[in-house]
């Protein structure tokens, strides 16, 4: 249910994998090239709408729609050049701001070193060429120093993960009457429970890092065309994705890689992920629509896609000295899912609720003689949440959640209900000092992630957090797998 399990980081692209820190150039023109062509699409639209910003802003900018069509053919025409770039920002009024950040992580009391020393920022720019065309631009990056203190990692791990820069968002907004329209790499958030993605279903994941970082820093902005229609109450979104991602699980051996399981006596091995490939007919489509009823904030959606958790098949293959290995491979079976949300605020206390019906979703099963191990089941997610403040400076939420197989097969080692609840309390302390303790439990068996954290507020442009994360259950269940990967950490960020 908490979508646990790889996007730009290990995929072969001019803005990540491995070799992502040198490609910072490429990446970073590539994206400006894209937005310029986005732009110049979107300019020919807006040109004959009404302007989604006032009149008076858009007098300011000094930028028509045909000069911003114009500035955009002049980028795509000069190709990566920087006197093409430097044309195609001319006129636009911008503006600039982002974050850097600077975390350690300290893996105790079993393993007793370094699993985080990073150093990440992000810069972002948003601005418009009037005539309601408007633009959003962010990159980041990330340094990690653990993995240059430290011989645990394979290889691998290390390329994937020591460092990345990369295009994050990049897109235009354009209106014409009662719709809005968004062209570029953004991200679509259709769930808000905590620490879950029950209806999140949208937007792949970076989890190489688990599910403990915020969730902006998980998220990973898809490729996409989304229009939406607004008529009073009411609201109408439909996407399209062509090129969609999937989850970052890294790489194995990794921290917090889904390993799969061993079977004693036998070899293991893992292998490349087998990811969609990119025909259209791997596109993502969708459609999501929401009315506020009495009160009642209702929505209902649709979306076809590849899945974004991946399933590992497996293949029992000959090793060396005579003794079998199991390869496994990670794969991502195409999958519809059909659900809503609601949510209502009952002064003050707000009720929210999820739920997700998903087509052949694939799961492993454990019996090593059940062919490549994958099985399809139909499943129902759902979850419901009640967010109350019951005292002056307390917040409490308190969630039940569960997966519900419709058509069960005992040999995936789940039961036929999986059912868990999580509680996050918080208190302010001081007026700049936050305490918060999240604890996420199974109700079928011991499987469980305590994390406690201190946040200092340190003027208006600094944030010091702290705290300790613990996990403890079975090998095989969510949480319990990464037991030995309890850790204290540090962070420290500053906004601009």
């Amino acid at each position: 249910m908490i979508e646990r399990i790889r996007d730009e980081a290990g995929a072969a692209g001019p803005c990540g994998g491995p070799a992502g820190v040198s490609r910072i150039a490429p990446c970073l023109r590539a994206g400006l090239i894209a937005m310029a062509a986005l732009a110049a699409v979107a300019a020919t639209t807006a040109a004959s709408a009404q302007p989604a910003v006032p009149p008076a802003s858009s007098a300011a900018s000094g930028a028509s729609a045909s000069s911003a069509s114009s500035a955009a053919k002049d980028a795509g025409a000069a190709n990566d050049t920087d006197a093409g770039l430097g044309a195609w920002w001319r006129g636009t009024e911008a503006r600039w701001n982002g974050w850097l950040q600077v975390d350690a992580a300290y893996a105790w009391p079993v393993s007793g070193r370094f699993t985080n020393l990073r150093t990440k920022g992000e810069l972002r720019g948003q601005g418009n060429w009037g005539t309601g065309l408007k633009w959003r631009l962010s990159a980041r990056a990330h340094y990690d120093a653990a993995y240059d203190l430290s011989d645990h990692y394979p290889p691998s791990v290390k390329r994937d993960q020591r460092a990345e820069i990369g295009l994050h968002e990049a897109y235009v907004d354009f209106s014409r009457g009662d719709w809005e329209f968004r062209l570029g790499k953004q991200n679509i958030v259709w769930g808000e429970m905590v620490g879950l993605f029950v209806a999140d279903v949208v937007s792949a994941k970076d989890l190489r890092s688990f599910i403990l970082p915020e969730f902006d820093q998980i998220r990973i902005p898809q490729w996409a065309a989304r229009a939406e229609w607004f008529a009073g109450d009411s609201h109408l979104e439909l996407i399209w994705v062509p090129f969609p991602e999937v989850d970052d699980i890294g790489q194995p051996g990794a921290e917090f890689f889904p390993t799969p399981l061993r079977y004693e006596g036998l070899g293991f091995d893992v292998i490349g992920e087998k990811k969609p490939s990119g025909k259209l007919s791997n596109s993502g489509v969708g459609l999501r629509a929401s009315t506020l009823i009495a009160g009642w904030d209702l929505t209902a959606f649709v979306y076809r896609a590849p899945d974004t958790q991946p399933a590992f098949q497996r293949s029992l293959e000959p090793g060396a000295g005579g003794t079998p290995t199991v390869v496994y491979q990670a794969r991502y079976d195409r999958v519809t899912r059909i659900g809503g949300t609601l949510s209502k605020d009952f002064d003050g206390i707000v009720a929210k609720a999820e739920v997700v019906h998903t087509d052949g979703r694939s799961f492993n099963q454990l019996e090593l003689d059940a062919g490549n191990g994958i099985v399809e089941l139909d499943t129902i997610d759902w979850a419901a949440s009640i967010d109350a403040t019951p005292a002056d400076r307390w917040r409490i939420n308190a969630q039940f959640y569960q997966r519900a197989f419709l058509d069960y097969d005992s040999r995936i080692g789940l039961d036929h209900r999986e059912n868990g609840a999580s509680l996050l309390v918080a208190h302010e302390l001081a007026p700049n000092v936050d305490a918060e303790m999240l604890a996420l439990t199974s109700l079928n068996r011991s499987d469980r992630l305590v994390r406690a954290m201190l946040t200092w507020m340190r003027g208006p442009n600094v944030r010091i957090r702290g705290g300790v994360d613990v996990f403890h259950g079975h090998p095989l269940g969510m949480f319990g797998r990464f037991a030995d990967n309890d850790r204290v950490w540090v962070e420290y960020r500053y906004s601009f």
